[in-house]
């Protein structure tokens, strides 16, 4: 059986705390698309963590972690993430990096960092982790697969012909040094070193696995809104943050998944540029930020302010049908007890009308939020795990929240800790 785990948002939804949780209950976790620019943070019996590039499963010594071929692996930071594991006490885990993933490479993140110096105030707000550039390259057909580390003549060519290529770019638009291929093979000659012990057949690995009625938790990276077909493009990221993108990125079949957990915040948060259309800001926006998450609303991967504002059902209801969601998770409800009301936004005004319906990109510049307002609960609610024991105002709020979205919450996290939980 396979269970998926995304974002309704975009990203930032506190995925990784449910991911662990699941993964309890998981023989295979994997991580199917995406590269290092968003992180998980996971706090667990061994301390608190951000991953970037492993799968949440990494805690837990009965489950194997696939690095499928969606993702644009980051081999310097796969090895990072790997010693910081290492440096905390975390026993060495279970992972297979598939043969057919392919490298995220140092020129990928000058490219990326060139072009948004380049846009200037119309950059996209990238994370400059090389993720446009490697996605690009990877359509393109001018990418380099992980197996391809033990064809040296197949990756000669295929280095070659990348700096005949990238070598126009960089001289005559970025004004940057040429690249070398001798360098750029010695690179690739590191990341065999580090990426040996862990190479394998990862499709075949999870084809097995579901063959021997196995538990397999495919990850997902960011949320419904980055997607690049059916999110907020092109402020987006480059791979595809649904959960059907599981089947390619993978490598499971589209029939085995069974569950989708979607998981949403119980507020809104964002990094990068692009329509919000219930932003906070100001004193309000900083109190929010303050509150938020474990640590307050600042990127993983950046450490960049995120932008917050009220929970958005036009936007989450639209996140949770594309994903497909057979169940949400709402995290965070317990940053929301200072306030003596709530607001949520129930539809858009676009043009003088109301609609309930997530437009597309190009009319969301025009929306203006529709808000109803609920009353704050006013007390401390974190570490509660029987719903039951929440405040009538907290239960109420996500009881409003549930028809809103029209998916049924069955997990309300109250903390950042592992097991500060209440099912309903």
């Amino acid at each position: 059986m396979v269970k998926a785990i995304v974002g309704a948002n975009w990203g930032d939804e506190g995925k990784g705390k449910i991911t662990d949780l699941l993964a309890e209950k998981s023989d295979v976790v994997v991580r199917f698309q995406g590269g290092a620019n968003a992180g998980h943070t996971i706090i667990c019996d061994y301390g608190k963590f951000a991953l970037h590039q492993l799968p949440s499963g990494v805690f837990y010594s009965h489950v194997t972690n696939i690095i499928g071929n969606g993702v644009a692996l980051d081999a310097a930071k796969f090895a990072q993430e790997l010693r910081h594991l290492e440096e905390g006490g975390v026993p060495a885990p279970k992972v297979i990096v598939d043969l057919r993933c392919q490298l995220l490479m140092s020129y990928h993140v000058l490219l990326d960092t060139c072009e948004e110096a380049r846009l200037g105030g119309k950059a996209f707000g990238s994370t400059k982790s090389g993720i446009a550039p490697f996605y690009s390259d990877k359509y393109a057909k001018i990418g380099i697969q992980v197996a391809d580390l033990w064809h040296e003549d197949r990756l000669r060519a295929q280095v070659e012909h990348i700096c005949e290529l990238k070598n126009v770019l960089l001289e005559h638009l970025y004004h940057q040094p040429p690249l070398e291929p001798e360098k750029l093979m010695e690179e690739l000659r590191g990341y065999r070193t580090i990426l040996e012990p862990y190479v394998g057949d990862g499709v075949t690995f999870v084809h097995q696995a579901l063959k021997e009625g196995k538990q397999v938790l495919l990850e997902g990276q960011l949320g419904s809104m980055k997607d690049p077909n059916l999110g907020i493009y092109p402020m987006t990221t480059s791979s595809h943050t649904l959960a059907g993108f599981g089947t390619v990125g993978g490598g499971v079949p589209p029939t085995a998944i069974e569950d989708v957990f979607t998981v949403t915040k119980a507020y809104s948060s964002a990094v990068g540029a692009g329509a919000f259309v219930s932003e906070l800001f100001g004193d309000e926006a900083e109190e929010l930020r303050r509150r938020g998450g474990d640590a307050g609303e600042y990127g993983a991967t950046t450490g960049r302010p995120r932008r917050v504002g009220w929970f958005d059902a036009v936007a989450t209801r639209y996140g949770c049908m594309v994903q497909g969601t057979t169940q949400a998770v709402l995290t965070a409800v317990d940053c929301l007890g200072y306030l003596d009301e709530i607001k949520v936004c129930t539809g858009y005004e676009i043009d003088g009308k109301v609609t309930r319906d997530f437009p597309v990109p190009a009319l969301l510049d025009r929306a203006k939020p529709v808000y109803e307002t609920l009353p704050g609960w006013k007390c401390d609610i974190r570490g509660v795990t029987d719903f039951d024991a929440l405040p009538q105002a907290a239960k109420d709020y996500v009881a409003f929240l549930e028809k809103e979205i029209e998916v049924p919450i069955t997990i309300v996290s109250t903390g950042p800790k592992r097991h500060e939980i209440c099912y309903r």
